[in-house]
């Protein structure tokens, strides 16, 4: 009977052993599926992009399309860059990031101290569908906001905001979640140390949660890097480099767009595409980076 009983355990024990094996199995291949596009994308990009990667590359502008024709037809890569786009790219997410970030916390740290209230609660309601909106009516609102009433024609300025748009949902959210995380304790003690209210803010609640904060905003910046339909409507393009915010100015997404309208510059969309796939995994990595030490 004892060895009946021995013989019944091991068999269900290998049972066992057999079901976990086919689960991890299945979660193994279920993972290789869910990352192939991407590394099928990367691979692609890589493969076709790399040839063009250069100095000159990042430091001269965007060539035409004779000297695009001419480089063709002669197999030879296509001269110049997109340093035009590059720098546009950087001074539109640099406003926006300088208009986003202090509304997008004041008003996270609101949502945070005054939970339940009506205000606070429509605030988020509101932010919340916001994250929602498609990007190219944000543009639209940035058109007829900027474009048609303040700088009377296509800007860099009208694609900041329209930028800026976009990554508020992301900061108010990220900083009112990072502030719930922070122990209640941590404020209460500052305040009966007779510290004033808004130094407790600046001071002790932000710099505690500034990791959380960080990510947030990392995130919201590499949700606008790639983004073309906004800026269609606002910043326009620009053959040239342009930090005049009043004027329209080129991004990497619109060099993109542009690139593919001509089937002699297929080389320079590959690789445009290379660099800001790049730089929105540099800013992921970072930000998964941060969310990993603060564990």
């Amino acid at each position: 009977m004892e060895s009946i009983n021995t013989f019944l355990d091991q068999d269900h024990s290998a049972r066992r052993i057999l079901k976990d094996k086919l689960v991890l199995a299945g979660i193994i291949a279920l993972s290789l599926v869910t990352i192939s596009p991407i590394i099928l994308i990367i691979s692609k990009l890589v493969v076709k992009g790399y040839r063009q990667i250069s100095l000159d590359f990042l430091i001269k502008n965007t060539p035409d399309s004779y000297e695009a024709i001419t480089a063709v037809a002669n197999g030879e890569i296509i001269p110049g860059g997109i340093a035009n786009g590059i720098v546009g790219t950087l001074l539109m997410v640099s406003v926006a990031s300088a208009l986003a970030i202090p509304i997008g916390v004041l008003t996270g740290i609101y949502l945070y101290e005054n939970q339940g209230k009506f205000m606070a609660n429509l605030t988020r309601s509101v932010s919340d569908i916001l994250q929602g909106v498609p990007s190219i009516v944000l543009g639209l609102i940035s058109y007829l906001w900027i474009v048609k009433h303040v700088t009377m024609g296509y800007s860099a300025l009208a694609g900041s905001v329209s930028m800026s748009i976009m990554m508020l949902p992301m900061i108010v959210r990220s900083t009112e979640e990072t502030l719930k995380m922070i122990p209640q304790t941590l404020k209460e003690a500052a305040l009966a140390l007779g510290v004033p209210y808004h130094k407790v803010l600046l001071r002790v609640m932000i710099p505690t949660g500034f990791s959380g904060l960080l990510t947030g905003i990392l995130l919201g910046i590499s949700r606008i890097l790639g983004e073309t339909a906004p800026l269609l409507l606002t910043a326009l393009g620009s053959s040239i480099i342009n930090l005049d915010m009043t004027k329209p100015t080129s991004a990497i997404p619109l060099l993109i767009w542009e690139f593919y309208n001509d089937p002699n510059m297929i080389d320079l969309i590959w690789s445009s595409s290379l660099l800001l796939m790049t730089m929105i995994l540099i800013l992921n990595i970072v930000s998964k980076q941060i969310i990993a030490n603060r564990r």
